[in-house]
This record gives C-alpha cells, sequence and structure tokens, in this order.
C-alpha cells in the first residue's frame, strides 16, 4: 500500500511553489549563494532513488546540501510540499515520445512503457498515492501528453480521463509488485532460482500433489517458464496486453 501521499500541505503554498518561475537563485534569499528550489528539489529526488522515500526527511536534504535545516524552509514550506515538488519535477524531466501517426494500441503502449520507466527510475514514485495529485506544470504536461493517445478514439472526456487512469493504474500495481520482488532477492541475498531451490525439499514434504492437484500441475509449469512463481516481465507483458483488450472492447462500441 502506498505509504505517503501527495497534496498533502497547504494547496496555497504548494501551488506558489510548484508554478514559480524557475531562474538564478537569489543569494539573499539564503545562505548559500546557488541554492534553490530546483536545487532542494533534486537533492530530495536523490535521496529517494537511492535509499527509498523514508529516507528523504528535511533535515537529510539539508545535508545533502551543505546547509542547516532551517535554511531549507526559506525554499520549500515543508515535507509535504516537497513530495509534491519532488513528484512534479520528475513528472516534468520524464521523456515522452511523439504519438501521433500510431495505431492506438501502439500509442497507450507508449505511454505505459513511459510509466513503467519513470517507476524504474524513480521506484519511490509507486509508493506514493496520488489521488490528490500535485497540480503543477509537470503533471499538466504529462496529463496532457497522455490523454493526446486517446484521441481521436470516438471516447468522451470523462472516459477519456477513466481509460488513462485504468491504464496508469496497472502500471503503477505492476511497478510496485516488482519493486517488492527486488526487495525480497535483495533481503534475502539469493536469486528467485537460488531461493527456490533451497526450499524446494521443504515444499515436497509439506505439500501434497494428489490434494491440490491443479496447483501443483500449473505451479510447476509457471516455475519452469519463468525460473521463479513470479516474473515482473511476464506479469507486466501478458497484463498491459489485457488492459489494451479491454480498452479495446470499449473503443469499439464508441463507434470511432
Amino acid at each position: 500500500m502506498p505509504t505517503e501521499h501527495s497534496s498533502g500541505g497547504d494547496p496555497a503554498r504548494t501551488l506558489h511553489l510548484l508554478w514559480h518561475e524557475p531562474g538564478p537563485a537569489d543569494s539573499r534569499r539564503g545562505p548559500r549563494q546557488g541554492l534553490s528550489v530546483e536545487r532542494v528539489a533534486a537533492a530530495a529526488i536523490a535521496l529517494a532513488d537511492s535509499d527509498g522515500l523514508g529516507s528523504v526527511t528535511m533535515r537529510a536534504v539539508a545535508h545533502a546540501l551543505g546547509v542547516v535545516p532551517m535554511s531549507l524552509y526559506t525554499y520549500v514550506p515543508g515535507k509535504a510540499e516537497l513530495l509534491d515538488l519532488m513528484l512534479d519535477t520528475v513528472y516534468r524531466q520524464m521523456p515522452r515520445g511523439d504519438l501521433s501517426g500510431m495505431p492506438w494500441r501502439e500509442r497507450l503502449a507508449a505511454v505505459a512503457h513511459e510509466n513503467r520507466d519513470l517507476f524504474t527510475r524513480h521506484p519511490w514514485i509507486a509508493e506514493v498515492s496520488t489521488t490528490r495529485p500535485p497540480l503543477g506544470p509537470g503533471l499538466m504536461a504529462k496529463y496532457e501528453h497522455e490523454l493526446s493517445a486517446f484521441e481521436g478514439l470516438g471516447l468522451d472526456d470523462v472516459e477519456m480521463d477513466a481509460a488513462l487512469t485504468f491504464l496508469l493504474g496497472f502500471v503503477q500495481a505492476a511497478a510496485r509488485s516488482a519493486a517488492e520482488a527486488a526487495a525480497a532477492r535483495q533481503d534475502s541475498a539469493m536469486s528467485e532460482e537460488q531461493w527456490w531451490a533451497a526450499n524446494a525439499p521443504l515444499l515436497a514434504r509439506v505439500f501434497d500433489e494428489a490434494k491440490y492437484p491443479t496447483a501443483s500441475r500449473v505451479g510447476a509449469a509457471a516455475g519452469a517458464a519463468h525460473g521463479a512463481a513470479y516474473d515482473p516481465d511476464h506479469a507486466y507483458t501478458f497484463g498491459l496486453q489485457r488492459v489494451l483488450d479491454g480498452l479495446g472492447a470499449l473503443i469499439d462500441t464508441s463507434g470511432a
């Protein structure tokens, strides 16, 4: 489950922070020439990328920048606003390909891949609930780009928004599962194959194939195919095609 929520700070201060005009840092506003909102966001993102979202505190960001913690409040009101700034920054920086001229399935798949790449670069984003998204320029540019993948398909505006939410929800869930699998490998210091090989004798003693014949057959086939009980890449590829199939049924009924 998400451990953080966006838009948890003061809305007025957050919107002012997100929509300010970037420019040269004003040395009179802080103790160190060159410190800026952009540098604060970059330091916080680097911390989250390397050590997880839980490592991001105002004190830790200040330490990374070589300033005292209180000086950060000149630039960012608090941790909640900082999280929104981090999100909007990575949204603004994410690469966006040209979707024009592509068949609709390829357009939607490209949007999914762009978001999967975003989660790969910044795994902490999967921990953040964005049911109240930070309405900054990065998010709006991302939203505009992704909605363009649904233009001309005969969907009304509400359906376009819902279809995009459905697609991105799948990608986030897949990214969270992939992150959990990676964490399990790191915590156990074993690959999936090594873990199953080490535990196979115990499983063989307690698992009754006659009692669970379907589970035994299907589990063995999946394990042989993936080398593990769960393969994040296969789950993503298989799931994305089913998501596109489902959206295709909606598009077929739109009359486009």
